[in-house]
This record gives structure tokens, sequence and C-alpha cells, in this order.
């Protein structure tokens, strides 16, 4: 192992193995995602440490397989977003690419191979009984009426499963375990089920597929794993996956070792929430710049050596805990801080007139790249002329006390060049400032004053006649509170975290490739969007603030303010400073939009990006127009549809003919903001429509997709998990109430189209009891 490798008690542990020759002296490890979304933040902790053990141990290996063993949730679209996430962040599997769907026919032949030891058994008790007869933490389960049916009958039964012969949910194979076992999981689980349903890579091959438990451990096997590294969450399930690979005859023995999962505060990753987010409008898609997917965090700028710094930072532990965004973002900055070139940019463009410098003269100042304290070196030529724009914030025409930038009859220097006066203010019939007619000294270019007078500050600027045009666009955190999953996430969005200014950038941007990222002095990391900016309409994303102004925020708390209240109270204050000047810069710059895009913006109250999509478009806006006349006046209703139209709908188009109308468009939008159906349930409903036609209320009722919200149905759920977590849960009540969104992200995973509402009180009642 590489001397500089991060140090954890994963590699520790491997490292004995090694030092004892066990499995041969060999280090397989594997990341094994499900194809049924976008990787997170949190998936990038995994990737890090499989992929980083492979890439550390010389021989070593890790294989990227994908658990497809639910098509009900999977699509294509995924298996690339996951390949192209992992190689962003510097990994590559070669010719170890492998899928779960590659070992259907071996994984049915164990089954079969379970049944005839009479450690298996086909079971007709529907998903509720089952739950019913498994017992609860104080009472044992229940013997199923089919588990002592005969090893002969069971094959039979097993093998009609397979060629169809019964509906969904009709029957399951069990594996014969212990009704007693303190460990839920081992009380009988189910380890096959019916889902006639096209798989993305079998096609209509299969109709009974294996569940995860019963699937990961048997493929772990046939790829001869050696450490199967899991997150906490799995911990409880290390008892079926040692049954099952102890009683079959395997072709190898791997082990799974638990460690820690990423939780980062101010963020939501539950998988559940995200779609949520998506399919609601509350952002532009999976890979909206304030989302904390993979592909998120990309297009807004982040650097993958930013981000596994942040990952090995961390560290992997034994136990859950939260990450401070802080920190990430600190490695971003780190990252960027010494590699990249400093430009000059005014977001909030008021116009500099300097009546001492001659008309029609252009010169060209030069100006350093890089600061002295960086190792790389370079220059850019910055033009200057009769006319400037600086930023609205750099003058004040009554400062406050210790005001240091431009003001009546005050100084400044412009960055790399000269020292200029305000003579004069000149406003419009409204009062609003529109104009600076100031004085530059011509002999302060090299140096300070030849007087010896001081200048207390200095502005950024840009030359009116070359700068360039742009839109910025600056992201801040998506949530106001450090722990948005505490309750529903919803109440705690920051109305914040996505401002966008029209600005102007120095005109060296256009000479430096359109993906270099830059730090425009005092203002913050920044690169031009992969996907809006385009030659003519430069739009640039904020990767990061130059310093994290939130530590300042969080020391108020031990003044009797919450951070929350200190961030709003301050930003309230700057907007009431600047009231009349934002409000003049607002009608001086307004936003340049076709008619049409002004009508979808400004009318219907959609984001600048969706309205800009809609009016380029022409099949896509008749398609909004008509499926939003139903939404009548409900603006969440026509965000959530237009949302909908400019990514999923947009997608199928390219593919071809919509088999799909507005109508059942609305429909399935309606019914998901309804709760009747859960954000996870409408992509796969979507997915329906988008291949038969068929309208979304018929897809959820054949599917059995509505929302459960019956408590005596989700009650064992509940108690499976508290079961399965007796030290977190005893560690819960003695007061450390963090615990509780651990607990609810292991509900929601086993209660897919439950009602986290329901769920959640159900959750906090049995804690409590």
């Amino acid at each position: 192992m590489s001397e500089s490798a991060p140090q954890n008690f994963i590699r520790a542990l491997i490292q004995e193995d090694l030092a004892a020759d066990k499995h041969g002296g060999k280090v397989v490890t594997r990341f094994p995602p499900e194809p049924n979304g976008y990787l997170h933040i949190g998936h990038a902790k995994s990737i890090c440490l499989n992929f980083g053990i492979a890439r550390d141990i010389p021989g070593a290996v890790c294989h990227l397989r994908f658990d497809d063993t639910n098509p009900l949730t999977e699509d294509t679209e995924y298996v690339s977003s996951i390949q192209e996430d992992v190689r962003w962040l510097g990994f590559e599997w070669a010719d170890k690419l492998f899928y779960a769907s590659d070992y259907f026919e071996r994984i049915y032949q164990f089954a079969e191979e379970l049944i005839s030891q009479g450690k298996a058994y086909v079971c007709s008790l529907t998903e509720a009984q089952v739950k019913e007869y498994r017992g609860s933490i104080t009472e044992p389960g229940r013997p199923s009426p089919d588990r002592d049916r005969p090893v002969a009958e069971n094959l039979d039964l097993f093998r009609r499963m397979r060629a169809g012969e019964f509906k969904d949910g009709e029957l399951v194979l069990r594996a014969k375990i212990d009704l007693g076992a303190a460990n839920m999981k081992l009380r009988d689980p189910a380890i096959y089920r019916i889902r006639h349903t096209h798989h993305h890579r079998t096609l209509d091959k299969w109709c009974i597929y294996p569940l995860y438990d019963f699937t990961h451990c048997l493929s772990d096997s046939l790829e001869h794993i050696t450490h199967s590294l899991c997150t906490l969450e799995f911990e409880s399930a290390r008892a079926l996956y040692d049954w099952v690979l102890d009683t079959l005859d395997v072709p190898s023995r791997p082990h799974q070792f638990e460690f820690a999962k990423l939780g980062l505060n101010y963020t939501v990753l539950s998988k559940r929430n995200l779609r949520a987010m998506v399919t609601e409008g509350i952002v532009l898609g999976w890979d909206d710049p304030r989302m904390p997917t993979l592909s998120g965090l990309r297009r807004r700028g982040y650097t993958p050596s930013a981000i596994r710094s942040f990952c090995e930072r961390i560290g992997v532990a034994k136990s859950n805990s939260t990450a401070e965004l802080s920190l990430l973002e600190h490695c971003v900055r780190e990252d960027l801080s010494p590699e990249v070139p400093r430009v000059l940019a005014v977001l909030e463009p008021l116009l500099v007139t300097i009546t001492n410098y001659p008309e029609g003269k252009t010169e060209q100042l030069t100006a350093s790249s890089f600061p002295e304290d960086v190792p790389k070196t370079g220059s850019r030529q910055l033009p200057f002329s009769r006319q400037l724009y600086i930023d609205g914030d750099d003058f004040r025409e009554d400062p406050p006390q210790k005001y240091h930038r431009l003001a009546p009859g005050r100084e400044v220097r412009l960055r790399h060049a000269y020292v200029i006066r305000c003579d004069e203010v000149k406003k419009d019939a409204t009062g609003r400032v529109v104009e600076l007619l100031c004085h530059y000294d011509p002999d302060t270019l090299q140096g300070p004053p030849a007087d010896g007078r001081k200048i207390p500050g200095t502005i950024h600027w840009v030359s009116q006649a070359h700068a360039l045009p742009a839109e910025v666009r600056l992201y801040e955190r998506l949530f106001s509170v450090e722990d948005p999953t505490n309750g529903d996430f919803r109440d705690y969005l920051n109305s914040d975290s996505l401002l966008v200014r029209r600005g102007y950038v120095e005109p060296s941007v256009a000479a430096l490739p359109s993906d270099t990222r830059y730090q425009f002095e005092r203002l913050g990391f920044f690169w031009q969007d992969p996907i809006d900016s385009k030659p003519g309409a430069l739009v640039f994303n904020r990767v990061v603030s130059l310093k994290d102004s939130w530590s300042k925020i969080v020391e108020s708390q031990t003044q009797g303010q919450s951070g929350v209240q200190a961030l709003h109270q301050e930003r309230r204050r700057a907007r009431d400073e600047q009231k009349s000047l934002q409000a003049a810069l607002q009608k001086a710059k307004p936003v340049e939009l076709d008619e049409a895009a002004r009508r979808y913006h400004e009318a219907q109250g959609l984001p600048v990006a969706q309205a800009v999509t809609l009016s380029g478009n022409m099949a896509l806006a008749a398609f909004f127009d008509t499926a939003s006349a139903g939404a009548s006046g409900d603006a969440l209703l026509r965000g959530a549809l237009a949302n909908w139209v400019v990514t999923e709908v947009a997608r199928e188009l390219k593919e071809g003919t919509l088999k799909f109308n507005p109508k059942q468009l609305l429909s399935l939008v309606e019914m998901t903001l309804a709760e009747k159906i859960t954000a996870r349930a409408a992509k796969d409903v979507f997915a329906e429509m988008a291949r038969s036609g068929e309208a979304p209320e018929a897809v959820v009722s054949r599917l059995g997709l509505e929302q459960v919200s019956d408590s005596a149905t989700l009650q064992p759920i509940v108690d499976e998990v508290l079961a399965a977590l007796p030290d977190k849960v005893a560690a819960y009540r003695s007061g450390n109430q963090n615990l509780l969104g651990l607990f609810m992200g292991q509900v929601m995973k086993r209660a897919q189209g439950a009602d986290p509402k329901v769920l959640g009180q159900l959750l906090k009642k049995s804690l409590e009891g």
C-alpha cells in the first residue's frame, strides 16, 4: 500500500488479511450502485474507498457492479450517469464491469438448491400478512401455513413462478431460517418475488427477480470479492449474508464489513427527497448546481480532486456522524486557489465617466493573472477607456463610517489601474443614480500618488466598450438550517439559494477555454455553465465564495440569536441600504427575454431557464400550454408541470413521437402533488406512459403504486427497523436525538410507497414508547 494512502480501520483489516495470506493474498472490492437514480456526494465516499483501495494496493482490483434486480425503478439513463460519475471522480474499472442480471440464471439455480435442502419454500401470504406473521421486537414470528410445504411441491411452484403462471405478489420464495431470531432479517425473509416488468438488460426473459439481500452475497461470491464493504444500514443484513453463503456450495467466501455512511449538514441526501425536489420543480433537474448529486456538483464547477480530498479528510469510521458542508467548500477553495487565474467582473454595473480621460482613447494595462503567493505565473491585458463600469456596491452617496470605497469627493484605486475621485453624481428624474463623473490621476498607474496622500480602498471595474456581458448565477446553500431532515425539508428551503445577476466580465475571458475556472476578484470562484453558456451569451456559475460567511453567522448563536436569524437580518440590512440602487439597476438592465419567454417568466412565474427552454421549442411550448391550461391559478402545479416538460418530456421528444398527451401528464403531476403516489412512483408511472401511452391512473392501479397511509400496515416496518438497530434505539432514548434521521431513512428504504408523514409519526411514537 502506498505510504501516502489514507489509513482507516478498513484498510487496517485488509492489511491484516494480506499479512495472513487470507484469500490467497488477493484483494477484490466492488462498488454496487442500484441504477435507479443519480449518485450524490454520499456515494462519493464509497467510490473513493472501494476504488481507492484498488488503486493503492498492488494487484488489488475493484469491480463496478450494477444491482439491477428491481426493473420497476431502473433505467439505462442511470447506468450511463453512474459510469460518468465514477470516471469523473478519477477511477476506472477496465474490464471489471458487471451487472447482477449477469447472474440471474446462477442465482435461480442457487434458489432451487435451497429448496432442495428444505431451506426455502414458496409462500402464498400477502405482503401485509408476511409482516404480521413476522412478529415484533418482543414476540417471535409465526410460521406461514406454507412453511412445511413438501420440497417437490415447492420446486414445482417455483418453476411455475418462473414460467409466468402467477400474478405479481401472488407468491414469493422465502428462506426458511429462524422465526425466533432477534435479528428480524432472519425470520424467513423473502428472496424471490414476481415482477411482470420489462428489464433494461434481460428484457422480458424473466418475470421473477431475486431480492437484494439474496443477490448481493451471491454476486460477491461469483465475482470472488474478498472484502464486501457496505454502509452501516446493512449491518443487520450481514447475518443473512453469512447464512446464504454458509448454506450453499458457493465458489468463494467473501466477507462483509460495514463503515459509516457520509452525512452532510445543510443537505438532504435521501434519494426520495431529491427526486421530490426535481419532480416538484424546487430545482431544475438532477444536475441543478444546488443539488448534492455528483452531476450537480460537476455542473456547478466542483473539481473531482476536491471531492476526493474531502472524502479523505472525513475518513472512514465505525459510527455515523455528520460532516460539515463548510469542509467540502474549503476543499474546493483549497483546490482552486493556487490554480485558477484572477479576472475582474462587475455584477451590479454602475457607469463611471472619467472626464479628464481623452475621448476615443484606449490603453492596454498589464495585470498579473496570479497573486505572488501562487507558484503559477501569467498576465493578461486589461483595456482601459473613458467609460467604465464599477460595482454598485462600491459606491455610497452617503457613506457610513469606515467606508473605504467610492463616495462623492473621495478617492479609490481601480484595481491594476489608476486612482480616481468622484466629482459628481448624476441621477434621473426619479432620483436614481445612473452615472458617476470622476477625475483620474494619470501619475498613479505604477504606484501611489506623488504627494504621499493615502488611498483608502481599491475597487474592481471593467471597460464599458470592451467588457463581455454575462449572466452570473450566485449559488448558496439550498437549505437554511443545519438539519433539513428534521421535519419536512420544504419548510427549510433557502429562498436566496440562487440569485441571478446581469453583469460584465473582462474580455480576457474570451481567450481561455470555456471550461476554465476563474477567481472573480473579491467575488468568488466561477466557471461557465457547461450547458447554458454559449459564445456571445455567457453564463457563469459561482462554484464557491472566497470564504465561509456562514461561520460568522453561526458565531452569532452565542449572542442569543440563531444563525438563520442573523443571516436574514444581515441580508435585510443590506437590502434596505441598497433598495433604491437595486431598483434602478433592475430598470436599467432588464432581463433580455423574447416575448414568449417573458410571458412564461413574468406572467406565469416560471424560472428564467425554464421560460427560455419553452420559448425556444415550439413542440414543448405547445405541450406545456395545453397541460397548464388545466392548472388554472395553481402556481405550484404549473411549476411542477414545467419541470416535467423541460426535462422528461423534452427527452422523450428527442427519442421520437410522444405516446401520451398533456392531459395525462397533468393527471400524473396532480396525483404526485396530492401525495396519492410518491415521487419515485411517479417516475415509474411516467416511464410506462412513455412506453405504452397508458393513462397514469390505470398504471398506478395495475402496478399497485398507491401511497400507503394505513398505520396497521406500516407499523410492522417500523418495528422491523428498530429491532435491527437495538444499540441505536438505546442511544436515541438516552438523548441522541440526531439518530432520528437514521431511523427515518431506514424505514423509508423498506417502506417504498409509504406516506412519509404517517411513517414519521409511527416512528416517533415507537421510539418514545
